[in-house]
């Protein structure tokens, strides 16, 4: 959550003449509502219900690069799809730097809280082993450019 994948991913995607896709982007497009009214009246469970849905269907497309929500890994079946459809990579960054990135952004729901540092360090400890599983190529983002990052992700591919 605000380590850059869209950015990265959509340049990323543009060097390799691939169709970029960000999944909380399709969900918005699907339901006419912003992630945050889905979050507000389906809660967190019904947000993921989309979200697998979206996941089985984009992951059987080909010739994309695939930016997810920062929760994607919490499922089983989305990390299974994840996996036999190409190269995951885990952009990861440090808590600090996250809350550096998303310390104005009013568009995250799991963030509207008055400990962001602390809510961001506890979704890490949930998530981060998850991530380390799953990922084929880790980029630390902290302190590098957009540039940088997508050249080395693009060398380990």
């Amino acid at each position: 959550m605000g380590v850059g994948k869209s950015t990265i991913g959509m340049r990323l995607a543009a060097l390799t003449d691939k169709k970029f896709i960000d999944s909380d982007s399709e969900i918005i497009n699907s339901t006419g509502v912003s992630i945050d009214l889905i979050f507000e009246i389906e809660g967190e469970e019904g947000f993921r219900k989309r979200e697998n849905s979206i996941i089985a269907e984009l992951t059987a497309l080909e010739n994309i690069v695939l930016a997810t929500g920062g929760g994607v890994v919490l499922s089983a079946d989305n990390r299974a799809c994840l996996k036999r459809s190409g190269t995951v990579i885990y952009l990861k960054a440090s808590p600090e730097h996250l809350l550096e990135r998303t310390v104005k952004d009013r568009k995250r729901p799991l963030l509207q809280t008055d400990d962001r540092l602390g809510k961001i360090k506890e979704l890490l400890k949930t998530r981060g082993a998850l991530y380390e599983e799953l990922a084929d190529i880790i980029i630390i983002t902290d302190d590098r450019d957009v540039k940088d990052i997508v050249n080395k992700i693009y060398q380990k591919l």
